[in-house]
């Protein structure tokens, strides 16, 4: 008989889990259901975690409505990455060696998420928390920090001097100004109303552009030239995927990593033709699956001390798992101004 290594704490036989039964179109229409499931039992390279905290995303919010890049089999539980303790392995070495450690983690694509008390996943999903950073902040490594970093690391690597980003002050758009900033790279900064200019006023941000301005075209093209930003970071897609890639130089990059306007981008040909800009997609996954685990070690780390000293995501509710769909509703109608997490036994 195989050794599976587990933590001396008993495992419950049952948990409290957040099951969505349907894709329902429309935020408002979300439902997610609260229920007693059985603890899952890891196989080999896989580990049971105890879910310590979860954060919504706009990933989350998409998903829930069957417009992600995927959809799970229903009912299934919902919630893309997480942070808690690996208590059981089901076998492996790298599985082995993560029981009793803190971790973040992200759930498989065609399995339960980590909206419940605990969480099978892969044990290549899971990265070790260092010290110093809490397991609020450290549910919080996968999709936004080392999106902002992937993305910025891309744009350094292409030369860029500056770059240019909307959706600027939810949560990735702050992650994302405050590490260019110690990158010592400027970024000019989208936003759509005043208070969110103020928030990101608050963090040192003095490149910022309204576009419910009237002037915000002509703004933003005079920004654009000034710092030469040659690398756009679009989270809206619609309409102003084109006004981005219009308004920087020659020969500049737009890259698109979300759909929040709802709408297909728009494209004018003569922006690809004559001006010679490029857009193109980013999902973390592929780009996660294309660095080697050392190169992957080493992201996480930088990314996990940055959190842990000038880049702390401010945290604004805390609801239970019975209460997820609560917490979706709240995050859904307001994604800026801190994050909302599901937080088992809160």
């Amino acid at each position: 008989m195989k050794f599976c290594p587990t933590m001396s704490s008993t495992i419950p036989e049952t948990m409290q889990a957040a099951e969505l039964r349907a894709y329902n179109e429309g935020e408002e229409n979300i439902e997610l259901f609260a229920v007693t499931k059985p603890v899952p039992t890891p196989r080999e390279n896989e580990v049971l975690v105890k879910i310590a905290a979860s954060p919504i995303n706009p990933s989350d919010v998409a998903f829930l409505q069957g417009n992600y890049g995927f959809k799970k089999k229903l009912p299934v539980i919902a919630g893309f990455e997480a942070s808690g303790v690996v208590v059981k392995s089901g076998g492996g070495s790298l599985a082995d060696s993560l029981v009793g450690k803190r971790v973040s983690c992200v759930a498989p694509f065609d399995k339960d998420g980590c909206w419940a008390d605990y969480m099978v996943t892969g044990a290549s999903s899971c990265l070790p928390l260092i010290d110093g950073i809490s397991e609020e902040q450290g549910s919080m490594v996968f999709v936004n920090p080392l999106t902002a970093y992937a993305m910025l690391d891309t744009a350094r690597q292409a030369g860029a001097k500056a770059v240019v980003q909307n959706a600027a002050a939810g949560a990735l758009g702050q992650m994302l100004f405050r590490m260019a900033k110690s990158w010592g790279m400027p970024c000019i900064n989208i936003v759509r109303r005043k208070e969110q200019a103020d928030i990101l006023k608050e963090l040192g941000a003095d490149l910022i552009v309204d576009s419910s301005s009237d002037r915000f075209e002509r703004e933003l093209l005079v920004a654009c030239k000034k710092n030469q930003a040659t690398f756009a970071f679009d989270a809206v897609g619609g309409p102003q995927t084109n006004t981005l890639a219009g308004c920087m130089p020659r020969g500049s990059r737009v890259m698109v990593y979300g759909g929040l306007s709802g709408k297909a981008i728009e494209l004018n040909v003569g922006v690809l033709i004559f001006m010679g800009q490029q857009v193109e997609g980013f999902w973390l996954s592929p780009y996660m699956e294309q660095q080697g685990p050392e190169a992957l070690a080493k992201m996480s780390a930088e990314v996990q001390k940055m959190i842990a000293t000038e880049m702390e995501t401010k945290v604004r509710l805390r609801l239970p798992v019975e209460k997820a769909q609560d917490a979706v509703q709240n995050y859904a109608k307001q994604m800026t101004g801190g994050k909302v997490l599901v937080v088992p036994g809160a």
